[in-house]
């Protein structure tokens, strides 16, 4: 099964995501410790290569944003990966529905922070956060 589909130019990221292709990339909510105990962020750390310690940026076949720390920390962490996916044109990121698990948030506070990946042929995004984009 395919972990991303467009559908009228919107580039969707499954909510199941179980294996990676070779050049997909699993974006997860994370805290700045990197401590992956629960949520996507243990999926990432057991299934993904997540490496315990690293709260942000790539590591193993995924990309940590930290989530726990504030909305003006969440932000800049954003605006981070969106300078990643752009370093790196060659993978595909596919963007879980970060921070609206365990950290809290509601998908219309965060999906906001991803407009400008809207524009990026590599990013996915969830459907969630489609929906108020």
């Amino acid at each position: 099964m395919s972990n991303t589909s467009i559908i009228d130019g919107r580039r969707i990221a499954s909510d199941r995501i179980s294996n990676l292709e070779d050049n997909e990339i699993f974006v997860f909510g994370s805290n700045i410790q990197g401590a992956h105990g629960g949520g996507a962020a243990w999926f990432a750390h057991k299934q993904f290569g997540a490496e315990w310690g690293v709260g942000e940026g790539l590591t193993g076949r995924t990309y940590a944003l930290p989530t726990m720390e504030g909305e003006a920390s969440l932000k800049r962490a954003v605006k981070n990966f969106i300078a990643c996916a752009k370093e790196h044109p060659e993978l595909t990121f596919l963007v879980t529905a970060v921070g609206c698990g365990i950290a809290g948030y509601t998908p219309n506070e965060v999906a906001p922070l991803f407009k400008e990946a809207t524009s990026l042929e590599n990013v996915f995004l969830p459907q969630v956060f489609w929906d108020f984009l």
